[in-house]
């Protein structure tokens, strides 16, 4: 169980390190809270197509890497 426990240790270790960089990476948002209220860009282009961007991944890498960061420490925290 202690092999089982270093193992998932060192994966967390890396994750959290490539969650650090994949977060850097994205771009700054400034639209603060009038975002919130609709005071946004609206339904444009480029928002329509943020998916298929280099920061629609990002975003999208950030939420993945998130949840199985979160997965991983529940399943660390039930063996250890």
């Amino acid at each position: 169980m202690a092999t089982l426990g270093l193992v998932l240790s060192v994966v967390m270790i890396i994750l959290s390190v490539l969650l650090c960089v994949i977060i850097l990476l994205q771009s700054k948002r400034s639209a603060g809270l009038g975002a919130v209220s609709g005071g946004g860009s609206g339904d444009t282009y480029w928002s329509k197509n943020k998916g298929s961007s280099m920061e629609g991944a990002l975003e999208r890498y950030t939420k993945i890497g998130g949840a199985l960061f979160m997965i991983l420490a529940l399943v660390i925290n039930l063996i250890g």
